[in-house]
């Protein structure tokens, strides 16, 4: 029986992994076609969102089949409750990331302007940082790492503050520009999908740390109480 749970968590924590490194090329493809305005790219990104749902639900129904059958305790149980809800907030990643292409839709459609560059927004840095904390929570899953689990909720207030500076550029930009409000508005919600992203990776560190510890740490020192 113990044999039996040990290959079915083998197979949740690869299939998890795999799912997150779906997750990570959906905000890289997501970002690239903001930066190349290049519509392609959002077919491909719809493409990376199937996949990701698809896993979703397998990976849930999994949980649940093993909960069913092997009826884990302690320890193992804390696992399995983290496993399902570290891949609901991937799968959140992933719808993250499909709103960030339907802004890059209308932000091509509204005529594209660069503002990225005249502003010099560190949009792409955010996508960089964002990227690397969704790395290392996972990493730190796989490994069962709760001093890295920590640094990821560390992380957490540098692509808030990177949000936090876009925010302030595009607000001060669209009251000496207008006429380009739409297209401000649309880099905007980018920085703020970029924010939620960050807040579920943030998330998947908790749920590390309680596997790990047993220690609920969402609502005390260093949680952040995400969504």
């Amino acid at each position: 029986m113990q044999r039996q749970f040990e290959q079915e968590l083998r197979e949740l924590k690869n299939r998890i992994l795999a799912m997150g490194g779906l997750v990570e090329q959906s905000i890289e493809k997501a970002t690239h076609t903001l930066q190349t305005k290049e519509k392609s790219g959002l077919t491909a990104l719809r493409a990376i969102e199937r996949k990701i749902n698809e896993e979703h639900i397998a990976i849930d129904s999994l949980c649940l089949e093993v909960l069913a059958r092997l009826s884990p305790v302690a320890a193992d149980l804390r696992l399995i409750l983290a496993i399902i809800k570290i891949n609901t907030d991937l799968e959140r990643m992933g719808d993250q990331a499909m709103n960030i292409g339907y802004n890059t839709e209308h932000y091509i459609e509204d005529g594209g302007i660069d503002l990225q560059e005249s502003l010099k927004l560190n949009l792409p840095t955010m996508a960089t940082a964002v990227r690397k904390m969704v790395r290392d929570a996972l990493d730190a899953f796989m490994k069962g790492d709760t001093v890295l689990a920590q640094k990821v909720l560390e992380s957490d207030d540098e692509v808030d503050s990177y949000k936090n500076n876009i925010f302030d550029t595009l607000v001060t930009f669209m009251r000496t520009k207008p006429d380009q409000i739409g297209s401000a508005l649309d880099l905007i919600l980018v920085a703020r999908n970029l924010e939620r992203m960050g807040d579920h990776a943030t998330n998947i560190a908790e749920d590390v740390i309680f596997a790990c510890t047993g220690e609920d740490v969402r609502h005390g020192v260093g949680g952040h109480g995400n969504e």
